[in-house]
């Protein structure tokens, strides 16, 4: 079977290069001339683990191209994965999807037989079915059924783990036109997935609501554990890490994504949130749920900020480790430790800061306010407290020797609570989400 991309960003070089891999011959196209040189000169178009290694495995069946027609016309199976922003009122626009059904179904005019279209990107509750069939139909001159198959099949991936969550995913959501074409794409996925999924077909409206709700527990999730951490901050001897360990063993919860922290961010779960309460207002549901998630995220800022704000004398220099939204990425979409920075140079605070990945892009959104350091190492030694707020496996090797200051003990706010415990002979380490004003039972 051959397959064409449209949209080769982070999520759809992954994609081609994944399909590519299991034995499909698979041309991706992008608006992007850059995106589709780099594909046809073997190299990630994108920064993400264990993408540059299935392109360079897969070269022979990968190729790119700037004419969107040829790649539709010449495969059999077309997969959408275009940016829908969020709009004025907090859903997703459909600007980009509806411009790439445009151009699949013009391509469309150029073959005969079957095809299968699939919209990977997230959109709204009503759209595959609605507007986006509508445009697909009028562009192709063919109605969705015998002839032409339409899916509804976002994926549930983070960046920074795209390709191994693609290839090991824990469900494959099909929102289907008819079976022939739910049946098409199941079995697309049975041969490109390591693992067995779970595989859910319904709907497209189904599917659509599914997505978002998916995304809007997880983020409720989150902000269930922070409001935890913040009760232990205040609690003589809790500790959020012994509370959501008991808790989660419970079936019921889970321990996945139930860890006290700071508040979530990304491309993905604030905006999945803010669209799902869009939604609900739009429909007279109730949206209180979801908006309070979203209010107890964003107090996670502030938290950290007085944290911050308690402890240092002056204007002294506040050290950042990790400015990435999460581990192995340089997106800095709605990343914690921007904010943080930001907060603090309005505030006055000279700020340095490292970030294995990001430095570079939270500098250039600060423009040029934020002092970067060379290292994790370098950028301890030139703060006078240090704040911990995103947990990169590196940061973990931090040893005393960093922290020890002569004369005086230097304070580190540990978010994640991943340093060594040795940290603790040479500096005074706050844990967020622990308070050791009396010692506990947990910790004989």
């Amino acid at each position: 079977m051959k397959i064409s991309v449209v949209g080769l960003g982070k999520l759809g070089a992954p994609l081609a290069a994944v399909f590519a891999s299991k034995g499909f011959q698979v041309v991706g196209t992008d608006l992007n001339p850059a995106a589709v040189a780099a594909i046809n000169a073997g190299r990630a178009p994108v920064d993400e683990p264990g993408l540059q290694d299935l392109i360079t495995s897969s070269a022979h069946r990968l190729s790119a191209t700037d004419d969107a027609l040829s790649a539709v016309s010449g495969t059999d199976a077309t997969f959408i994965i275009v940016p829908t922003p969020s709009d004025s009122s907090g859903k997703f626009s459909n600007e980009y999807a509806l411009q790439a059904m445009a151009t699949v179904g013009q391509g469309l005019r150029q073959k005969n037989g079957y095809h299968l279209v699939v919209m990977t990107s997230t959109v709204m509750p009503g759209s595959t079915g609605g507007v986006l069939r509508e445009a697909l139909e009028r562009h192709s001159g063919r109605s969705v059924g015998p002839s032409l198959g339409l899916c509804y099949n976002p994926e549930f991936i983070a960046l920074g783990s795209v390709v191994r969550d693609m290839l090991r995913p824990d469900m494959i959501l099909i929102g289907e036109s008819d079976p022939r074409a739910g049946d098409l794409l199941e079995g697309i996925y049975r041969e490109s997935c390591d693992n067995e999924p779970a595989f859910r077909r319904m709907n497209f409206v189904n599917a659509e609501l599914t997505k978002i709700s998916v995304n809007t527990f997880v983020t409720t999730k989150i902000s269930y554990a922070n409001m935890l951490a913040d009760i232990c901050d205040h609690l003589p001897g809790a500790d959020v890490d012994i509370v959501t360990h008991a808790v989660g063993a419970d079936s019921r919860v889970g321990p996945k994504y139930l860890r006290g922290a700071i508040g979530y961010g990304g491309p993905c779960f604030p905006r999945d949130n803010v669209a799902f309460a869009a939604l609900a207002r739009s429909i007279g549901a109730n949206p209180e749920l979801a908006e309070a998630t979203d209010r107890v995220n964003r107090y996670q800022i502030e938290r950290v900020l007085g944290a911050v704000q308690a402890r240092i004398e002056g204007r002294g220099v506040v050290g950042i480790l990790g400015l990435s939204y999460k581990p192995d990425t340089s997106v800095i979409e709605e990343s914690q430790g921007v904010a943080l920075a930001e907060r603090l140079l309005a505030e006055g605070h000279a700020v340095v800061a490292f970030d294995p990945k990001a430095l570079e892009a939270a500098q250039a959104r600060l423009r040029g306010r934020l002092q970067g350091a060379a290292s994790a190492d370098a950028c301890v030694r030139a703060a006078d407290v240090i704040v911990v707020m995103t947990p990169w496996p590196a940061f973990r090797s931090l040893g005393p020797g960093a922290f020890e200051r002569p004369g005086r003990r230097m304070t580190v706010i540990d978010c994640w609570r991943i340093l060594p415990s040795d940290v603790r002979d040479v500096a005074d380490i706050v844990y967020v989400g622990q308070c050791e004003a009396v010692p506990t039972a947990d910790a004989v």
